[in-house]
């Protein structure tokens, strides 16, 4: 399934491929670089633009490149590589099951839930929720702001929006199959943990994930 690592990740990639059993596609390809960054644009290796990140997924090309530095970080390598691998598997879930994790997330932000299962996710939600605020707050002539306070509002077309539920899938993927079960940036609430964990087994019932 992965294809073209470096010998010193043979051990972990291998280890994590015996855990991600379940996924069915064509190969994928892994390319490491020195120091990544990204604009909204490009990956970027060794060149003064965009922001650090540790890795980007290339739908078209089967391919996902990943920064050098997690050669040396088998546990980030694991949850990190899980995450841009449900890249593929979100492009391939399909509408109604993409409408139902949608769903999920709005259920969770109904109920206020801070937090997410990585950066990724967590950094679209905190813009999405800041977005709201100033809408709430600049202009409004009522004092305490609005009750929607600190809760996105969104339209399910909105490009922040699908941008935040997928990073949120791919997160919570990469809470559940990379192995690592304790990491900083596990800050959602426990309960809602519990129930993306439900979803991601009745939506995978049969055994198989596509990428």
């Amino acid at each position: 399934m992965l294809h073209g690592y470096p010998r010193n990740c043979s051990r972990s990639i291998k280890a994590l491929e015996r855990r991600l059993v379940a996924l069915e596609g064509r190969s994928v390809y892994l390319r490491f670089l020195p120091a990544l960054t990204a604009d909204h644009r490009r990956l970027y290796s060794n060149r003064p633009h965009g922001q650090p990140v540790y890795a980007g997924a290339f739908i078209r090309k089967r391919q996902i490149v990943l920064d050098q530095e997690l050669e040396r970080q088998p546990k980030e390598l694991a949850r990190i590589l899980v995450h841009e691998m449900f890249h593929f598997a979100w492009v391939r879930l399909g509408n109604p099951a993409r409408r139902s994790y949608d769903a999920l997330v709005r259920e969770e932000l109904r109920q206020h839930a801070r937090g997410e299962l990585g950066w990724s996710a967590e950094s679209r939600k905190r813009l999405l929720v800041d977005a709201n605020s100033s809408r709430n707050t600049g202009g409004s002539r009522h004092s305490g702001g609005s009750r929607h306070s600190g809760r996105p509002r969104h339209s399910g077309r909105s490009p922040q929006w699908r941008d935040y539920l997928c990073e949120s899938f791919c997160d919570t993927a990469a809470w559940i199959y990379s192995g690592v079960r304790r990491h900083p940036e596990y800050t959602l609430a426990a309960r809602h943990r519990n129930r993306r964990a439900e979803w991601f087994r009745a939506a995978f019932r049969s055994g198989t994930i596509l990428i």
